[in-house]
């Protein structure tokens, strides 16, 4: 068992800096436009080839309101018509991608994200999963891992049903904060009983894992108001739960702008809101997964985390990390084997390419040998809070000390300053230094000195 996190408010202030969320190394700020649909089709044929299991991301673009704090990729109209042509083109997708795959290659892990996937209509969400059942190998068994984004305002029992007939078995709810004031300042206005009533019926229909995403940084927020969010979130018992820190980039994002700066907690206001957060959850039970990530410990990834089987990919920490990803729709992003790939996010050129029968791949990535090296050494201390030197000298057939010298110095100031423990055989995060690992990890990522920080959020 990981000991708890340790608050050290000095710590934070100085190594609590704006870097990648590490769902992937290297990031998908190195895709470029180099990769396209043949790269994508090699790919396919040798995860065919090498019969790897697969796990399937499915992007639902629609929004019938917007929330002024997202920065995903949507589409914001109340016109439920406009999904009818994209539909046509993520099935057009699906039929491409799928000829290049196998039959004996199961689908373990089934995400639809978005937007909000349940924009679709009860007729649209079976013509769905009937083609992906028709051309992928879906288990049939209720043994996958097959999960949906909810918004509770666009749900009721009867959603509930429907997706669990069609074999869904995981639900994330967005909440981000159930304060009044909050909800009218990021025009997301959801109550307590609305989330309560998806809740109960995801229980009643014997969902195996429901999820509660949490934002913290918000406008009007303050450390009372969102203690007393948590509390509620606590009493609804979820599985897991995300706490994300909000990064306020209305220069990048637009519908940030409709966000008034002067409302947002100062930066010691998040500190303590996070703070009493952590305090929260960890007393009620739930164990720090990592990376905003809280589990009870009965679930599938703190019992992953204890046994070192944990990984991260695109779709946050995940037990599947050995299948390839495929992603399908609009700027939907793909790992397959040393291949990262994405979709187009522009939806009329995604479109567009579909209705020529051919795929939207506009970026990517192929790994190099450093790549991995490195890869592995991030996925390691981000997912585990340690490393084995010694173990990724013989995966990779390197000196770790020599391979890494120039990273050696900052090594030993994060061990003089204690958040790591530092020995010719390894690393330990320490419970100081576990909720500042996204800064440890910077130490490794070959590209960060190129990049513009800015574009990243903070690490608390």
């Amino acid at each position: 068992m990981l000991d708890n996190i340790r608050w050290d408010a000095d710590l934070i202030r100085r190594y609590d800096l704006s870097g990648p969320r590490y769902t992937s190394y290297p990031t998908a700020v190195q895709f470029h436009e180099g990769v396209g649909p043949f790269d994508l089709l090699h790919a396919l044929r040798d995860s065919q080839k090498a019969q790897r299991p697969l796990s399937l991301y499915v992007h639902i673009p629609f929004c019938a309101n917007i929330c002024y704090y997202c920065a995903c990729n949507k589409v914001i109209t109340k016109d439920r018509g406009r999904s009818a042509p994209y539909l046509a083109r993520l099935i057009r997708e699906i039929e491409i991608v799928s000829r290049h795959l196998g039959r004996k290659q199961e689908v373990e892990q089934l995400h639809f994200g978005g937007g909000t996937p349940t924009f679709l209509s009860p007729g649209q969400l079976r013509e769905l999963m009937g083609q992906l059942r028709t051309h992928f190998n879906l288990l049939d068994d209720d043994s996958g891992d097959y999960g949906i984004e909810i918004d509770p305002r666009e749900a009721d029992w009867s959603t509930m049903g429907l997706l669990r007939e069609l074999g869904f078995n995981r639900v994330s709810l967005g909440v981000q904060d159930f304060n009044l004031e909050v909800q009218q300042a990021i025009n997301r206005l959801q109550s307590l009983d609305e989330t309560r009533a998806v809740i109960d019926a995801a229980r009643t229909l014997q969902y195996r894992s429901i999820n509660i995403d949490l934002i913290y940084g918000l406008p009007k927020q303050d450390p009372d108001s969102f203690a007393h969010t948590v509390e509620q979130v606590i009493a609804l018992q979820p599985n897991r739960l995300s706490v994300f820190n909000y990064a306020h980039l209305p220069e990048r994002f637009m519908p940030q702008r409709r966000i008034n700066a002067d409302d947002l907690p100062t930066p010691g206001q998040k500190l303590e809101i996070l703070q009493r957060t952590t305090e929260q959850l960890e007393a009620a039970g739930y164990r720090y997964i990592g990376m905003d990530h809280f589990a009870l410990p009965d679930d599938e990834l703190s019992m992953a985390q204890e046994d070192g089987t944990l990984q991260r990919n695109f779709q946050g920490y995940t037990t599947h990390g050995h299948c390839d990803l495929v992603g399908l729709g609009v700027s939907a992003i793909s790992q397959i084997g040393e291949l990262y790939s994405q979709n187009s996010s522009d939806i009329a050129d995604y479109q567009s390419s579909l209705d020529q029968n051919q795929l939207p791949t506009r970026r990517g990535l192929h790994c190099s040998k450093d790549d991995i090296v490195r890869r592995a050494v991030i996925q390691q201390l981000i997912c585990h809070f340690q490393l084995d030197f010694e173990e990724i000298e013989e995966l990779f057939n390197i000196d770790f000390r020599g391979y890494f010298n120039d990273v050696w110095p900052e090594l030993e100031r994060f061990a003089a300053d204690g958040l790591i423990s530092l020995s010719p055989s390894g690393i330990d995060v320490s419970a100081s230094g576990r909720l500042l690992v996204r800064s440890l990890c910077m130490l490794f990522d070959r590209y960060l000195p190129t990049q513009n920080l800015q574009r990243f959020s903070r690490v608390i």
